[in-house]
């Protein structure tokens, strides 16, 4: 063998001794790769009954149940995180938390000076959707905390995942890291339609 061959050779076994030197693991995952992150959104199933407080809602107030705007997915810039950000980190400070159920049962509003958990998913949607923000990627989810207690968050589906507003933290989420039971979300397209999870 020539020696511009042994060369080539000695490289090669060089090359190949790196690599399985670095291999992580079974699957044999290299260290040090950087790897696309992996994004989630919630996959909605069969169509259900919405909750009849929202079917009240938008009775009340038609404006609030119908879609605006035109994308689904919002692309998660560092302005709209930032306007993300401060909207639910304003809205958590500026509703009082109380239980507003009454004999009638519970009731969801929007822009309210104390509310529930919907009170705050409800306003941060429309705080969103009047600085610009498309309907069709802000929905409300229902959900069961850790303890059982039924609640609501709003649910903004973005091009990094469906991300989490949730009153009880000013941090925001992925859907999947978010210490939640999930059991229905509204359609983009129509906030009067829900989607089991």
């Amino acid at each position: 063998m020539s020696r511009h061959k042994l060369a080539i050779v000695a490289t090669l076994a060089s090359l190949l001794a790196v690599q399985t030197a670095e291999a992580d693991g079974p699957a044999g995952a290299a260290r040090g790769l950087k790897t696309a992150p992996v994004f989630s959104y919630i996959l909605e199933k069969r169509r259900t009954a919405a909750p009849f407080a929202h079917v009240m809602f938008c009775a009340r107030y038609p404006d609030e149940c119908t879609a605006r705007g035109e994308a689904s997915e919002i692309p998660l810039t560092p302005s709209a995180d930032k306007q993300l950000q401060a909207v639910n980190t304003s809205v958590n400070r500026s509703i009082r938390p109380v239980d507003d159920r009454s004999d009638q049962g519970d009731v969801w509003q929007v822009n309210v000076k104390s509310g529930d958990c919907e009170d705050f998913a409800l306003t941060k949607r429309d705080h969103l959707i009047a600085m610009g923000w498309s309907s069709k990627a802000l929905r409300i989810a229902v959900t069961k905390t850790p303890t059982g207690k039924g609640h609501a968050v709003l649910v903004v589906k973005t091009d990094r995942g469906d991300l989490v507003l949730d009153n009880r933290t000013n941090a925001i989420r992925n859907w999947k890291d978010a210490d939640l039971r999930w059991l229905m979300i509204q359609s983009g397209e129509d906030p009067r339609i829900w989607y089991e999870l």
